[in-house]
């Protein structure tokens, strides 16, 4: 195979495909510089705001289309983009470049939106990078409506063919659009794990690259394409043999996602006996049915951040309690563990002013916002506590990096326990108090944390990123951000065995306990309780049932003496041998 014919991008969902490739282009109109007079002013206005109730319709009516074809908490989306392109600063922006420039509708929202792209773009924040496909988006239709042009065309694909699409970016709306039968996989220069469409795609089932830099430029219309969303490789014209494996791969994963349906309702125990807890990860209210129809043993990572975000204010005392005894209340008897508010980068409420940052991700987030705004604090500690009076409630304290955070916290919730009591407001005395690990700093510190936390849980993504000074959602680096890293593996074993000597639980609730030769080294290092997304839980449960402790331990052991990533990784795919086949996930 020639060196051109591999691209390299980012595996952001599984499985592989092949097909010949379909080029979609979707390039912004070209708009001219078309210039108005004075008493033209109020009607390119009205045009503009014409505009964007039609594309707001639009939207709506892809959101319905998803939650059809994807589900619910998928749809949300579009609400994103919806308010995007609502936005009333943005709005405003355009209007006085209409009114005092006096350019038409079409040229001032292209100005105004190439400007905010150039901003997002240079930004050291992954979440507004990562924003920057329905940014495209919503310019694309919003000129193509100012302009007059179909700004809604569905794509005619060769209904005989099972097509792979290449695009430079891969927009939700146009995602959503391609027909499943047709299109078996994605290729796009741009997006991330994190971009909207990678996640749509991973919901429809769809493998998916994103990341290939130069694909159009390598990939030519009608070429055989096979991919591996999975390993993130791209290969241009494959040879038969290379077909002929993604052929037998793709039999033996139908084969798999049988197994994985019956894995559903059965216990987390290993052949050799080993008892683990499966719990799972919660974002947004509709995923509380599908963690507790995937038999999830409770709520290891309840994010809160959906709360607020979009919000002109942050909710009441009375609204979060509400939904914290919803969540329980789908898991009676067992455990949710809540997130404090993980406010930063663009999870703020509308009304709440953030400072800019160079670089977010190392700013004024997380529990340094909630110590420093106790007005924000304080009625969340008091919801879980009033939600924790006849429930199972623990507080999680995210991107800790010092003893006093978690002193502080627990201070507080003293404080609003004794309130309560004086308020004769029926409420929990307490709440068990644990720490998010996430940071070098916390791994380092664990046995000093654990002497004041009731449970550790190890945040994975955030973990790696920060030991390992790699941008997960940078495509160049992508080989780079591996959990297999032996600095992560070392540090996940130093916590465990923090956890261990103080007698305290310890979970992991990152994406690594969602990947099967990961879940292997995690219960060889020491971990029994893992929480992944809802869809997850019938595969984690699956590998403990399938790999025997013993073997976990042994794959673990070499893991730990291991200096190289790929040494690692190694040792966990000779470890598991025949029990399973890697290369199906």
């Amino acid at each position: 195979m020639s060196e051109n014919t591999l691209l390299q991008g980012v595996g952001v969902s599984p499985g592989v495909a092949f097909g010949p490739a379909v080029i979609i282009r979707l390039d912004v109109p070209d708009v001219p510089n078309r210039a108005i007079r004075p008493e033209e002013a109020d009607a390119e206005v009205f045009r503009l705001h014409e505009a964007v109730e039609d594309v707001a319709r639009l939207l709506d009516t892809l959101r319905e289309r998803v939650s059809e074809r994807a589900g619910r908490e998928e749809s949300h989306i579009f609400d994103a983009q919806i308010l995007m392109a609502q936005d009333t600063d943005f709005l405003s922006g355009v209007e006085q470049l209409i009114r005092q420039n006096l350019l038409s509708a079409e040229t001032a929202y292209e100005f105004k939106a190439l400007e905010i792209r150039n901003t997002w773009a240079g930004s050291g924040n992954a979440i507004l990078r990562d924003r920057l496909a329905d940014l495209s988006a919503i310019h694309n239709r919003m000129l193509s409506r100012l302009m007059g042009r179909d700004h809604e065309h569905l794509w005619s694909l060769p209904s005989e063919d099972q097509v792979i699409v290449v695009a430079r970016e891969l927009a939700p709306g146009l995602t959503v659009q391609l027909d499943r039968d047709h299109v078996v996989g994605l290729v796009s220069e741009e997006g991330t794990r994190t971009s909207h469409a990678a996640i749509l795609a991973h919901s429809l089932g769809i493998p998916a690259v994103m990341g290939a830099v130069g694909a159009l430029e390598k990939i030519a219309n009608g070429a055989m394409v096979l991919l591996d969303g999975q390993t993130g490789t791209v290969i241009v014209e494959p040879t038969r043999a290379e077909i002929e494996r993604a052929r037998t791969l793709l039999s033996r994963r139908q084969k798999l996602e049988l197994e994985l349906e019956g894995a559903v309702t059965q216990a987390a125990i290993t052949p050799d006996g080993i008892h683990l807890t499966v719990m799972g990860n919660v974002d947004l209210p509709d995923e509380i049915a599908s963690a507790a129809r995937h038999d999830a043993q409770g709520v290891g990572l309840l994010r809160t951040e959906f709360l607020v975000t979009g919000r002109a204010v942050i909710p009441s005392e009375d609204e979060q309690t509400d939904y914290f005894r919803r969540v329980s209340d789908a898991f009676p008897g067992l455990p949710v563990i809540v997130r404090s508010f993980d406010l930063g980068g663009d999870k703020f409420p509308a009304a709440f002013r953030a400072p800019l940052e160079a670089n977010p991700f190392l700013g004024w987030r997380s529990i340094r916002v909630c110590l420093d705004h106790p007005e924000i604090f304080r009625p969340q500690l008091r919801a879980i506590l009033r939600a924790a009076a006849d429930r199972r409630l623990e507080l999680m304290l995210p991107l800790v990096t010092r003893v006093e955070e978690v002193l502080d916290s627990r201070e507080m919730m003293l404080e609003e326990a004794l309130n309560l009591a004086r308020e004769g407001v029926r409420a929990a005395a307490s709440v068990p108090v644990g720490v998010m690990i996430e940071t070098p700093a916390a791994a380092i510190l664990a046995d000093e944390l654990a002497k004041h936390s009731a449970f550790f849980s190890v945040g994975t993504n955030d973990l790696v990123q920060y030991t390992l000074a790699v941008d997960r959602g940078n495509a160049r680096l992508a080989e780079r951000f591996t959990p297999h890293h032996p600095a992560v593996v070392r540090q996940l074993k130093t916590i465990v065995d923090a956890g261990k000597r103080a007698g305290i639980g310890v979970s992991v609730c990152g994406e690594m306990a969602s990947d099967p030769l990961s879940v292997v080294l995690l219960l060889g290092l020491g971990y029994r309780t893992l929480s992944v997304g809802p869809p997850a839980i019938p595969l984690v449960k699956w590998v403990i049932r399938t790999v025997p402790m013993s073997v976990c331990e042994e794959a673990a052991r070499m893991a730990l003496i291991a200096d190289r990533p790929g040494d690692v990784t190694r040792a966990l795919r000779e470890g598991v041998g025949d029990y399973f086949d890697y290369r199906l996930f």
